[in-house]
């Protein structure tokens, strides 16, 4: 369990293939209080320690993470944003999140704004996710606040810390990330889904 608040951004060291798996080692600051089998969120992706070596550890992701996530397209070199799950007692900043990526979006618009930055993301309806004006949702294992809800598309507005410590500020048009939806909006886009 997540709560979307960046802790570090990581840097992807080397990916290799194993059959239908990805071993990705990705160098960060917070390696050196990691342990094997901690979850760390990567992009909003849960994923374990496998190893760690110095600056540097391994975490593991299987053929489903790879479907429905944007990880197949991480490169090396590519930043991506960190959190290690939330302890028991810990204030939750953010919202409730679970680190299992619904879907991937796509960046749609970047609009300065004297000082913030807006993004408009789109994704694909027909999955039945849905967001909620003023409601929460996590891009990239952010957590944001909805603004200007559709059918397939939402804005987020981006303060400059968040600018600045999080892979937002290397976001293009076109750029597909991951989006994990607010558990009570997943609740009512269901109910939705079973009352049509």
């Amino acid at each position: 369990m997540f709560t979307g608040i960046i802790e570090t951004l990581g840097r992807i060291h080397e990916i290799k293939k194993d059959q239908n798996n990805l071993h990705i080692t990705v160098d960060s600051s917070i390696t050196n209080e990691l342990k094997i089998d901690q979850s760390v969120s990567h992009n909003g992706i849960c994923l374990t320690v496998v190893a760690i070596k110095d600056s540097f550890y391994t975490v593991t992701a299987i053929e489903e993470t790879i479907l429905k996530t944007n990880i197949g397209d991480w490169k090396t070199e590519d930043i991506v944003n960190l959190e290690r799950g939330m302890k028991l007692g810990d204030r939750l900043d953010g919202h409730i999140v679970q680190g299992h990526v619904d879907q991937t979006g796509t960046c749609i618009k970047i609009e300065e704004a004297n000082g913030s930055w807006n993004y408009t993301f789109e994704y694909d309806k027909s999955l039945s996710n849905i967001t909620i004006e003023k409601g929460s949702i996590t891009v990239n294992g952010v957590s944001l606040t909805v603004v200007n809800s559709k059918t397939n598309q939402f804005s987020v507005s981006i303060i400059p810390y968040t600018f600045e410590n999080t892979n937002f500020k290397n976001f293009k048009i076109g750029t597909k990330i991951n989006l994990e939806f607010d558990v009570v909006g997943k609740y009512i886009s269901r109910l939705y889904s079973i009352n049509k």
